[in-house]
């Protein structure tokens, strides 16, 4: 999962290295935004507690979250959008209710998004780059683009826990 660092206020640029990416749930889970910064803290709150009941289950997480989400009058009309992955599921959460999964597990949000997934699905059919790399180029070539993303880039991957090793 890969994320710009730049909030705007209208059509000034306020900062330029914010994280819309966090790690949830014991670093098992990746989670990205787009939207207003402060509703995005407020849903990144509802989906860790959701995590928690659910005991890292996704899938059913990203559900409730949405059903509250759209059932509650003050998160109603909180204004962000929310990416989820566990590395096996990639979900898109908003507020109209959506939990909406890729076909191809490829997705993106924000003011570059579009940009972005074309850039990815592109690289994705016809390089051999990792997943990591096709993150951060589609990114950077959505910052090229639009005056809404930038170049500072934060990439965030979800690597498969270690094995114990046996002695024997």
């Amino acid at each position: 999962m890969a994320g710009d660092g730049q909030v705007t206020l209208g059509d000034t640029v306020i900062k330029t290295t914010a994280r819309k990416i966090r790690r949830m749930h014991n670093d098992r889970i990746l989670v990205g935004f787009a939207g207003a910064t402060a509703d995005s803290f407020a849903l990144f709150s509802r989906l860790e507690a959701k995590l928690e009941q659910f005991h890292g289950n996704l899938n059913r997480a990203a559900v409730e979250l949405a059903q509250e989400w759209r059932m509650d009058r003050a998160l109603r009309h909180l204004e962000a959008v929310l990416l989820a992955t566990d590395g096996r599921s990639t979900y898109l959460l908003s507020g109209t209710g959506d939990v909406i999964e890729p076909d191809d597990g490829t997705m993106a949000v924000g003011s570059g998004g579009a940009y972005a997934l074309s850039a990815a699905r592109a690289l994705l059919r016809h390089t051999r780059l990792s997943a990591r790399e096709v993150a951060l180029e589609s990114v950077r070539i959505a910052s090229e683009i639009c005056i809404f993303t930038n170049g500072d880039i934060i990439v965030e991957d979800l690597k498969p826990p270690k094995r114990a090793r046996r002695r024997g």
